[in-house]
């Protein structure tokens, strides 16, 4: 069974939803309505962690610092 697929405009439509106090979320032709705030934020974490995995299988982690090192010996 594979994980499903997430975007950061799935986690964003919850965080704005819980935001707004709302426990419906709408993506693109879709709508849930949580039964709870906890749900909604349950939801929220499982997005998340979903996105951080898929990160991590691609070798991309987002927000990831990056560093240049230039190495001379002539001057620069």
């Amino acid at each position: 069974m594979s994980t499903p697929t997430y975007t950061e405009a799935q986690l964003q439509a919850l965080r704005d939803s819980l935001v707004r106090g709302e426990k419906r979320v709408t993506f693109g032709d879709k709508t849930v309505e949580y039964r709870s705030v906890d749900e909604l934020k349950a939801a929220i974490r499982e997005v998340r962690r979903g996105l951080l995995q898929q990160a991590a299988e691609t070798g991309l982690w987002p927000g990831a610092p990056r560093q240049i090192r230039v190495t001379t010996n002539k001057g620069f």
